[in-house]
């Protein structure tokens, strides 16, 4: 997607103060506000299932890596489940994979294969904390878009956020909102990337961003991302 007047309005695992977050019902009330779409994070299981969940342990402390299809509670959705709401509903996605650990596995390749499954490729952007997650999206799915995530300034006498950026060839960069400054716009805009801020809750903030010209804002409640709009 190219840079917009208007920011894309994404709803933080869905809408988490109306719904359980990560869920269906939670991503459907984001789109029901009349957010563009939803952030949201992936975790394998030990049979290589895709799961939506955000932290690693289910609330009753099973490890999800640990688990089979058949043991996940039925409010965990799968990520087939959330694509093939999303090719529905024509909601666009921020994927985040989450990282475990050096260790390779096939998460990276399975929610890629399964957003060209579904058809989704022009309406979802795939994002990481970690580059070696990105590096493996890149290589195996150039057009799918990638977006850096991270909560600090990374430097070593240089800033190596656009370093590392260059090298994963990202279409945004994905930073805490409180790192976006006119300094970082600038950068962006000079390398033709997009910025995505996480996790904007304050009216305040939204405004500040939205004079900067951000690009998205992922936020909890639909009502102040919505603020952006007026």
């Amino acid at each position: 997607m190219t840079a917009t007047a208007a920011p894309l309005l994404l709803g933080h695992r869905g809408s988490p103060r109306a719904e359980r977050e990560n869920t269906m019902p939670s991503f459907q009330a984001a789109l029901n506000a009349g957010l563009d779409g939803v952030e949201l994070d992936v975790r394998r299981l030990s049979d290589g299932g895709l799961v939506i969940h955000h932290d690693l342990n289910l609330p009753d402390g099973r490890a999800l890596n640990t688990l089979n299809a058949a043991d996940v509670p039925p409010e965990v959705p799968t990520l087939d489940a959330l694509l093939a709401w999303a090719f529905d509903t024509h909601a666009y996605l921020n994927i985040e994979i989450k990282f475990e650990g050096a260790r390779p596995d096939d998460r990276v390749a399975g929610t890629l294969r399964a957003i060209r499954r579904h058809g989704l490729g022009e309406r979802v952007i795939v994002s990481s904390f970690s580059p070696l997650m990105l590096a493996v999206a890149r290589d195996l799915a150039p057009s799918i878009e990638r977006g850096f995530l991270y909560h600090r300034s990374y430097t070593i006498g240089i800033d190596l956020v656009p370093v590392v950026a260059r090298r994963l060839k990202v279409a945004a960069l994905h930073p805490h909102f409180s790192l976006i400054d006119q300094p970082l716009m600038n950068m962006a805009r000079s390398e033709g990337w997009r910025v995505n801020a996480w996790t904007v809750n304050d009216s305040a903030e939204v405004a500040r961003l939205r004079a900067l010209g951000i690009d998205a804002l992922i936020g909890d409640v639909p009502e102040v991302l919505l603020r952006a709009r007026e």
